[in-house]
């Protein structure tokens, strides 16, 4: 059974760039945009602005995962 990582296949330019820059940025730099997320919504929420605070809320889960694969970019690498 063959692997299917890197058989061939390259990053573009864009997605290389990317992941140099956010590499630098240290990785609770994500933990903290969500928790920080996750204030403003509370606080939303207790303003009674409902519908923005779920707007919100809904960030913390993308912080997150930003947050994992920059963790896997960092230790992995790319291409």
């Amino acid at each position: 059974m063959s692997s299917v990582l890197n058989q061939g296949h390259e990053e573009g330019t864009v997605t290389t760039a990317i992941e140099n820059q956010t590499a630098k940025l240290p990785s609770d730099t994500f933990l903290w945009a969500a928790v920080g997320a996750m204030g403003v919504s509370l606080a939303l929420q207790c303003l009674k602005q409902k519908h923005v605070s779920l707007f919100i809320g809904q960030w913390a889960a993308p912080f997150l995962l930003f947050g994992i694969y920059n963790k896997i970019v960092k230790t992995q690498g790319h291409d």
